[in-house]
């Protein structure tokens, strides 16, 4: 953690900032479209009469998601710090209107996006990275905050209020990626490790617990246990994934030849994307994707380390910690390794909320590096 003063330096607007990290998350980004393509055109042939469905709205996030990106960029990082507050209210305005009637939009049995005809926007994408906002400003204005109880607590109330929305909708996966992105915000704050410890008992026995109140849930963790026990309900969609891992073996059945993509895997396109990539380009072709997706992590982890002040590492941090969470929890589902959750994988899968904020976000990321005040965090 740096130990120099809150205050950003300005440094030079002119510096290119960390360009490898910038072509690294394009790259990504541009190879979702593609797998979008692959993953959803048979569906949305059968079901819009178009094959391009999906893709176009894709290349449309795309577009956006990089304006935003490159625009969001030339904005000094201490821009960001008075938004963090507003940023908060405005996500759980957002989230309280998901359940108002004609407002929100319910799909499979859920309720998680706002919007006026064909136009919508899944709240929960906001709300997370608006955390991330609040709990760098909160922190960084006054860093002792850290080490107090009250200090403590106004981060957690914030993080379990978005949980309770999001919670109520229901979405489970990213109730618990909000989650484990305000614990490790407070964690990346410097707070003392005994709280740290005493904030993580009632956590791990309230898992269990919200497991337990919800049937629904009951039934996912069965069939998550053992998917064969109800292959044709609540077991199909691991079953129709661990099938298409297994399909895919070392090197894949080739690109745009998947075939549980023909309507066996539900949501192939979104949540489970990750496993029709494996399905078409195989072990090493996840080893390579998982290999671009850490090289990001580490250029983004590593402008945190080169930022000259504890705001602009914080914000940092908790953006790539937002990726790599939603990164993990997504690749834990595909793979059966935790009950499967509805979570798309960032940057890839189809989405425009998710591609267009993320991108967004990213755009934070490489603004820092531009306007850090060191010299040379653009270096390979």
């Amino acid at each position: 953690m740096p130990n120099r003063p809150i205050r950003l330096r300005g440094g030079d607007a002119r510096t290119k900032g960390d360009l490898w990290f910038l072509f690294a998350v394009l790259l990504l980004a541009a190879y979702g479209i593609v797998c979008v393509y692959s993953a959803s055109s048979y569906n949305a042939e059968v079901q819009y009469g178009d094959p391009l469905f999906f893709v176009k709205k894709q290349i449309l996030g795309f577009v956006l998601g990089t304006g935003a990106m490159i625009g969001i960029s030339f904005l000094r990082p201490e821009r960001f710090q008075k938004l963090g507050l507003p940023a908060v209210l405005l996500s759980l305005v957002l989230l309280a209107l998901v359940f108002v009637p004609g407002v929100g939009k319910s799909n499979y049995g859920a309720t998680r996006w706002i919007g006026v005809g064909s136009f919508t926007v899944q709240p929960s994408e906001i709300a997370k990275y608006a955390l991330v906002l609040f709990s760098a400003g909160f922190f960084a204005r006054d860093p002792a905050r850290m080490r107090s109880w009250k200090g403590i607590f106004a981060v957690l109330g914030t993080g379990l209020a978005i949980c309770l929305l999001i919670m109520l909708e229901p979405n489970m996966s990213v109730t618990m990626c909000v989650g484990a992105v305000t614990i490790g915000m407070i964690f990346l704050s410097g707070a003392p490790l005994k709280k740290m410890a005493l904030i993580a008992v009632p956590v791990l026995f309230a898992v269990p617990a919200l497991i337990v109140a919800e049937p629904y849930r009951l039934r996912r963790l069965s069939a998550f246990l053992d998917p064969w026990a109800s292959p044709k309900g609540e077991g199909y969609q691991l079953i129709q994934s661990l099938y298409a891992l297994a399909n895919g073996n070392f090197f894949g059945t080739g690109l745009f030849r998947s075939r549980q993509k023909y309507r066996f895997l539900p949501f192939a396109e979104s949540d489970f994307i990750l496993s029709v990539i494996a399905e078409e380009t195989g072990f090493f072709g996840v080893i390579l994707l998982f290999s671009l997706i850490g090289f990001i992590l580490w250029r983004g982890f590593r402008i945190a380390r080169n930022c000259d002040s504890f705001y602009g590492y914080m914000l940092v941090s908790g953006v790539m910690l937002v990726f790599a969470v939603q990164t993990a929890l997504n690749a834990l589902v595909v793979s059966g390794c935790i009950p499967p959750t509805g979570l798309p994988l960032p940057l890839i899968s189809a989405g425009n909320t998710s591609l267009i904020v993320t991108m967004a976000a990213m755009g934070i990321v490489y603004g820092v590096s531009r306007h850090n005040g060191r010299r040379g965090s653009h270096k390979m």
